[in-house]
């Protein structure tokens, strides 16, 4: 048989006794080669390349340690199992510390061994061919299921699958199936834009009463309260639910989790959906109660979330919480986490800490603006990455290992996700129009249905009309908008980048997590 499994030093002074177990990996693929003392080990090591080392430790004049050290300095990056007659604590502490792979003890028979190069070198070729036939499987099954009537709940449990692959695929990224992946979801969200289009007036007018965002709060965050129990209730701006998920171990670790999701309101954006979450209300109605912030649309503010504390304050009144007490924080930098963070034991008495984060937003819309930080974010997968390593040493994470070990409920959500956009569209608007680059309002609007969700009466979607004859646009699958000037200057600067305002499951989906202390 053509060794092709890969290439085995084996170092022991007893190796003739050893040498059914070599010629049984010899028949199972793998080349063997042999030494029967540290120097000739070191010395072959030295002259040629192997994928795997595994070592005795009792030998004549160099013991397996050190010949191990000397091993690892040369090629640090090669494994090494050891496998002796000792059964001492303070010989395997030994070998744990100079990261030995795996510790067996002689006797060993060939199955025993097999298994453990097998574990070494084949671990990933074995899981990513499990990985290629599970996706394949379950492709035929969502492309079904694409063809079935749909609830909201079977499009939460269909975005959940679809995340579990691609997180898969960032692990194991030589299954060549990524493409195929990206290309379902793109099938996924053409099918959930029409699902969108046939019931999301129906949510609204509560003739099917979903949870959007203006129910958040009043769902998630009150029923605790009443209970007189604490919570923290972090707002994640821009947090997709397949970020999340890479979040979702650490958590584990620290709370229980309950994992559900709420709808994003259209516009998926911030100016609508956040004031929601906070105001418990539909934009419009945000827009009628708070004149100075249908004043700050009218002008199109730089800033239009600059209520939410007002917003909370009387949501919590009319819900019947007037005599609970909270701190509303909003946080966009680094060193304004840090001075929260080490100012939180001020509040910790208090019974609700409102904290709004917004990192995720904020790397999302720097990338568009920087070639290094769209090198380091090429993708869904490398926007996956990037908010993992910000949140493991953020002051984020650090509050909410402080929480774990507190009295307080963790309640996590976003205000809406984000899609990374690749079709530019160009859409007829006047001076006057937003400048969103997935969602447009104002007047004379005009673009196809098939880029477009077209409204021309924003009260069936309980949107604010800012002067006459307003109407919106609202982006399907991965279009973004562009005006005729400059087009081909603005398709190229934004192609690419992750946007949000529009339809699709990564911007409507978002998750909802309730954690609490494990030890209550």
């Amino acid at each position: 048989m053509k060794n092709t499994r890969g290439k085995i030093l084996w170092v022991d002074d007893e190796i003739n006794f050893l040498r059914p177990h070599i010629l049984f990996l010899e028949e199972k693929g793998y080349s063997v080669a042999t030494a029967t003392n540290g120097h000739d080990a070191i010395t072959a090591a030295e002259e040629d390349s192997f994928d795997l080392v595994l070592m005795d430790q009792f030998m004549p004049g160099m013991d397996g340690m050190d010949t191990l050290r000397q091993i690892k300095e040369l090629r640090p990056a090669l494994p090494v199992i050891m496998i002796t007659k000792s059964e001492e604590e303070w010989l395997m502490d030994e070998a744990i510390s100079e990261k030995v792979e795996q510790f067996l003890i002689k006797p060993v028979n060939p199955i025993q061994i097999l298994m453990a190069c097998k574990q070494l070198l084949e671990t990933d070729k074995i899981q990513e061919e499990k990985v290629t036939s599970g996706y394949l499987k379950e492709f035929q099954e969502i492309e079904y299921r694409l063809h079935e009537p749909m609830n909201i709940d079977d499009w939460w449990e269909t975005y959940n699958q679809l995340i579990r692959w691609q997180l898969e695929f960032d692990k194991h990224k030589d299954t060549g199936l990524g493409n195929i992946l990206e290309e379902q979801i793109l099938t996924c969200n053409r099918e959930f834009v029409n699902f969108i289009d046939d019931n999301y007036t129906d949510w609204l007018s509560g003739n099917t009463r979903l949870p959007l965002s203006m129910d958040v709060v009043k769902n998630t965050v009150v029923p605790l309260l009443e209970k007189n129990e604490k919570v923290c209730f972090i707002v994640v701006d821009s947090l997709r639910h397949d970020q999340f998920m890479t979040l979702a171990p650490m958590l584990n670790s620290l709370f229980d989790m309950k994992v559900d999701y709420h709808i994003s309101i259209l516009p998926t954006a911030t100016p609508f959906s956040r004031n929601s979450i906070f105001s418990g209300l539909s934009p419009d109605k945000t827009n009628k109660k708070y004149p100075q912030q249908a004043e700050a649309f009218r002008t199109h503010a730089h800033s239009l979330n600059q209520f939410e504390k007002d917003f909370l304050s009387d949501q919590l009144k009319r819900l019947g919480l007037v005599e609970k007490r909270f701190h509303y924080h909003k946080i966009w930098q680094a060193r304004e986490g840090i001075r929260f963070l080490n100012q939180v034991s001020n509040y910790m008495h208090l019974d609700l800490l409102a904290v709004v984060v917004n990192f995720v937003d904020m790397l999302a819309h720097k990338r568009s603006e920087s070639e290094v930080l769209k090198e380091m974010v090429p993708d869904e997968s490398g926007y996956r990455y990037a908010v993992k390593t910000w949140f493991e040493n953020s002051w984020l994470y650090r509050l909410l290992r402080q929480l774990s070990e507190s009295d307080y409920n963790v309640v996590l959500t976003s205000d809406h996700g984000s899609i990374r956009v690749q079709r530019g569209v160009m859409v007829g608007a006047d001076r006057e129009t937003s400048s969103g680059i997935r969602y447009k309002y104002g007047r004379n609007l005009n673009s196809k249905d098939k880029n477009a969700l077209i409204i021309k009466k924003p009260k069936e979607y309980l949107l604010p009309e800012m002067g006459p004859q307003t109407n919106y646009l609202i982006a399907k699958d991965d279009v973004y908008f562009l005006y005729p000037t400059q087009f081909h200057k603005y398709q190229n600067l934004y192609k690419g980048s992750f946007q949000h305002g529009g339809i699709s499951m990564e911007e409507m989906l978002v998750p909802l997590a309730v954690m609490r202390n494990k030890n209550r």
